[in-house]
């Protein structure tokens, strides 16, 4: 369970974006030969790096091609490994003024590509971005598949940056829609969150406040690209602040869950973040010889989000890499979801993670009564933290869609800039989800986030 409260913090300065665009056109400008993105091939190895004027020539060339297939506001899904070739692909889109879709990378089994086909058919894709290397390793299965067999395909590692010139800057504002954002669809068909340049503008700005990001932060990610958290904290929030980012390939870090932490040490990064079952199988799975090297001193920032946080997995973090540099106060968890574009709530920088027990019984019930940690029947929860910026919490009663009381468990509602349009093509579902007001005061429009929470919690 995690605490949200109001913020008394306000931002430093004013944002200064509209959109992604000017984002890395100012980084080019103003900060060209500075690299930006790194590699690590096997989680260990410097493959790539990449400068902010490299990467908005490429961004350009791409967007020059797709300029040449596609209209704005026309779709382009995005199928790559992990690595640098994606983040052209996906700016190269915004440069365009074509919706990105990120999806996950081709995999030679039957339900990935399901799942592609699936998310090609909603969002009525015109174009699929992608790298030789991938297409040549699913080449007949795209050949099998008819929702992908009349898509254009482009091979943006093959384009020449010499196309830069010809780019042309597509006519935008901070509404225009920047990409959509897939949900798992574990459960259900896929749904694409519709994330304008808005959107994601305001909630880098919520990040950088939130965690103090600046330009001596340094950041490492593992995080899958076509995640919300690996996408908007791990590639767009070093873009947004102009600070440098390590990147390594999901599986580089489960096969071998040191990797992340020497990444952290090695550069003294001070940011990185992961769902809770990382820092689980970093505390389960890695050897204490493993560690002897390992300097976590200068990491001030340990987001855990994106999945159910436990107590103990923070505690037992805290404490198997104490010896190393780490504390408890970097730890920060956090509340957030696609539909918010990434997040809504968090554990400011150097504030300790808080913990509330609950008498268990009652909490079954929708009821909120602390309890001694001493008594037998309790449920320790995590505080998720503050909301920033013009973030507003409701908890709702589901049925009444009336306030909750103070000590009721109800659904969070959320109301903030950083709320997505809806979802592509469900005007039911978007209207439903995406604006919901309050039954008595008429207040609203909010997000109905699905999830449990009280006045002090997410359940």
């Amino acid at each position: 369970m995690n605490a949200i409260q109001k913020s008394n913090c306000e931002p430093s300065s004013k944002i200064i974006f509209e959109t992604l665009i000017e984002v890395l056109r100012h980084r080019a400008l103003n900060q060209p030969d500075q690299k930006t993105f790194t590699f690590l091939l096997d989680g260990e190895i410097e493959e790539d790096n990449i400068t902010y004027s490299e990467l908005d020539l490429q961004a350009r060339a791409i967007a020059a091609l797709l300029q040449s297939h596609v209209r704005a506001g026309e779709r382009a899904l995005l199928l790559y490994s992990p690595g640098l070739q994606f983040i052209a692909a996906f700016l190269g889109c915004l440069y365009a003024g074509v919706v990105a879709v990120p999806a996950y990378p081709p995999r030679n089994n039957n339900r990935s590509m399901n799942r592609i086909q699936a998310i090609a058919s909603d969002c009525q894709a015109k174009v699929i971005l992608t790298t030789t290397q991938t297409l040549s390793n699913v080449k007949q299965q795209f050949a099998d598949s008819s929702e992908l067999t009349n898509l254009c395909l482009l091979n943006t590692d093959t384009i020449v940056n010499g196309l830069a010139e010809i780019w042309e800057e597509p006519k935008i504002n901070s509404d225009t829609l920047a990409y959509l954002q897939y949900t798992s669809g574990s459960t259900s068909t896929p749904k694409g969150v519709m994330i304008s340049h808005k959107n994601v503008i305001s909630n880098s700005a919520d990040i950088a406040l939130t965690w103090e990001t600046g330009a001596d932060t340094v950041l490492v990610s593992w995080l899958p690209h076509f995640h919300d958290f690996g996408l908007v904290y791990g590639i767009i929030q070093p873009l947004y602040q102009g600070f440098p980012c390590i990147l390594m390939a999901p599986t580089s870090f489960i096969q071998k869950p040191i990797r992340w932490l020497q990444a952290i040490s090695r550069p003294q990064a001070t940011h990185s973040g992961a769902p809770n079952f990382a820092y689980e199988l970093c505390t389960h799975k890695i050897p204490v010889e493993e560690c002897k090297d390992l300097d976590l001193s200068n990491w001030c920032v340990a987001i855990n989000g994106a999945e159910p946080i436990r107590p103990e997995s923070l505690q037992n973090f805290a404490q198997a890499f104490q010896p190393y540099g780490f504390r408890l106060s970097t730890l920060c968890p956090g509340y957030g979801l696609a539909e918010a574009t990434l997040k809504v709530s968090g554990v400011l920088k150097g504030e300790k993670p808080d913990f509330c027990t609950f008498d268990a019984s009652a909490l079954e019930k929708h009821h909120l009564i602390e309890s001694s940690k001493n008594d037998s029947d309790t449920r320790t929860l995590v505080e998720c933290g503050r909301i920033l910026l013009d973030t507003k919490i409701a908890i709702v009663d589901p049925a009444s869609l009336t306030k909750c009381q103070p000590n009721q468990v109800g659904e969070i509602w959320v109301s903030s800039s950083s709320v997505a349009h809806g979802y592509w093509n469900r005007p039911e579902e978007s209207e439903s989800t995406f604006r919901a007001y309050i039954a008595n005061t008429k207040e609203g429009p909010f997000l109905r986030t699905g999830d449990l929470g009280g006045s002090n919690a997410i359940l």
